[in-house]
Order: C-alpha cells, then structure tokens, then sequence
C-alpha cells in the first residue's frame, strides 16, 4: 500500500454548537432588546441636561426627539444620537472660531 492511498478524514465542517453558544445565541435578542430599553431610559434623562450642557456633548433638543421619533420602540435610539454627534463634530471642524 502506498502513502498516496491514504487519506485522513476531517470532519471540520460538522461543529456542533455547545450548550452554552446555544444559551447565549438565544439570549441575544433580550440582551438587545434590554440594552434599547436602557439606552432609551438615559437619552429620556438628557432632557433634564439645559441647552449648553448638551451642546458640550455635542447634540441638541431636536436631536433627542427626532432620536425618539426615528427609531421603533424596540430599536435603540443612541445609535442615532452618536450619527447626530459625530456629523455635529465633523462639520464644526470646517467651520471658522466663533466666539
């Protein structure tokens, strides 16, 4: 027999997940889901924050409603919020010193 008939078998491809990837990948959707909850209860306490304050981080009123009103009750409202903020910073960087 030659060492060119032999072949080895590798079953790579057939991976099981465990129990625990199991767990996890069905707890996925509640983690997000508790995550848009939170994220929702701290963008509601940013409207305590005056005008300045929030200008300092970089947004305004009008962001934290249209934050509320462009995302679903189950979707996560900072995503739009941080899109807010960084388009605020990158346009500020062209624009002149204003005192």
């Amino acid at each position: 027999m030659h060492t060119t008939d032999r072949t080895i078998e590798l079953d790579c491809s057939k991976l099981t997940p465990t129990l625990f990837q199991r767990l996890v990948a069905g707890l996925a959707p509640l983690v997000a889901l508790f995550r848009g909850f939170r994220n929702r209860m701290e963008i509601n306490a940013l409207h305590d924050l005056n005008d300045s304050q929030l200008r300092d981080i970089g947004l305004t009123r009008s962001d934290l409603t249209s934050a509320f009103l462009a995302s679903t009750f189950f979707e996560d409202p900072s995503e739009h919020l941080t899109r807010s903020a960084r388009k605020r910073w990158s346009l500020s960087l062209f624009r002149p010193y204003q005192e």
